[in-house]
């Protein structure tokens, strides 16, 4: 367990206003009049406005954090608000940056936040990260984090990490230079398709809560010097046993030294495209409407997980798993073309390939999955 000093230094004063909010955490000998201007002082930038940026945003707000950058490109989903609790029903289809910054606003005007609505990329990862003094990550997929994971090595800025699927939830922090970083944990990103995403297996709205109010604690105790941080180890989160553990962690003394970035985003995340032939929302929906009028004759095969399918399904779809596809590609019909889908397109790829490797010519899979069918209203 790892001991750190303060990470910022004290901003000059409070005000008589910052006092009275902030009395009851003043009260803490660890925190104090000091640690709360250190609070003040401090810049932390929040990668996503999601599930586990929303609590670590508000408990960082409430906090009093002087400055909270938030990056987010995407915009508010009706399926995001069981979950992503800075954001209402009246946000959706606004920015997340937006939606988020008015949610701190709300709870802490007294707050700055700056709103960088982008995808975090390698070309501006490096001045995004270099402009805070740490970054808490809230990341769903695997090519952000590893962007966030070797910015901060490339820039000596420690990390607060967390992620959550289904009921589980782990939380880390990274500093290189002071302890292990990610690629200590996870050196390289895992095979596309190999884990599914919170939008293919789900997740519960409050294991978001817990692990992103993990994640803002350790934020305020290492800019405050509080208490021992998770630097060295990884806290695992299984909500069905509720149960926290804390597994030690090391760095390797092999891993290979980060050099400089590399376009990752997205690779472990989607299948490589190699041409793959796709169709998208609108031309399913024509499809499908000629399937009804009897003019064309296609299957549309769900090869999501029956629970998804009973929870959301297209109209006119059937479902074959994507396990029960991949051990028997031939159990499908041959007599007529296939359309696939999946929640957002990498397990419908992977059934593409397999049934082509089958020597299938005669299908195509639905860009953007039934996320993208949702978005179309149809």
């Amino acid at each position: 367990m790892s001991t750190l000093p303060p990470l910022v230094e004290p901003a000059a004063g409070l005000t008589g206003e910052e006092s009275r909010r902030y009395a009851r955490q003043l009260l803490l000998p660890e925190i104090g009049e000091e640690g709360q201007r250190r609070l003040k002082a401090a810049r932390v930038l929040v990668v996503g406005a999601g599930g586990l940026g929303s609590p670590a945003l508000l408990y960082l707000a409430a906090a009093g954090i002087g400055t909270i950058g938030v990056v987010d490109d995407d915009v508010v989903a009706t399926s995001n608000l069981h979950r992503q609790v800075v954001h209402g029903t009246a946000d959706v289809g606004r920015r997340k940056v937006d939606s988020a910054a008015d949610a701190v606003a709300r709870s802490n005007p007294l707050v700055r936040v700056v709103r960088h609505g982008e995808r975090l990329s390698a070309e501006n990862a490096l001045d995004l990260v270099a402009g805070y003094d740490l970054v808490v990550d809230g990341s769903d997929n695997f090519g952000t984090r590893y962007l966030v994971a070797d910015a901060c090595v490339l820039t000596g800025t420690p990390w607060v990490w967390g992620a959550v699927l289904r009921f589980e939830g782990q939380v880390a922090v990274f500093w290189d230079g002071h302890g292990p970083t990610y690629r200590d944990l996870f050196p390289a990103p895992p095979e596309p398709g190999t884990v599914p995403s919170c939008g293919e297996a789900g997740v519960l709205g409050a294991v978001c809560a817990a692990v992103g109010s993990a994640m803002a604690t350790e934020a305020v105790k290492l800019v405050t010097g509080a208490g021992q941080s998770l630097l060295g180890r990884v806290l695992v989160h299984d909500a069905l046993a509720m149960t926290w553990r804390s597994l030690r962690l090391a760095p390797d003394p092999h891993r290979a030294p980060v050099a400089a970035l590399l376009p990752v985003a997205g690779a472990a995340d989607r299948e490589p495209s190699d041409d793959l032939p796709e169709v998208d929302a609108a031309e399913l929906a024509h499809r499908l409407r000629e399937r009804r009028a009897g003019h064309r004759d296609f299957v549309l095969v769900d090869v999501r997980e029956p629970g998804e399918h009973a929870a959301h399904a297209i109209p006119g779809s059937v479902l074959v798993p994507l396990g029960e596809l991949l051990a028997d590609p031939a159990r499908l019909a041959a007599d007529r073309p296939l359309v696939l889908h999946c929640a957002g397109g990498t397990r419908s790829a992977r059934a593409l390939r397999a049934l082509r490797a089958a020597g299938r010519a005669d299908v195509v899979h639905l860009r953007g999955g039934i996320t993208a069918w949702d978005a179309l209203g149809t």
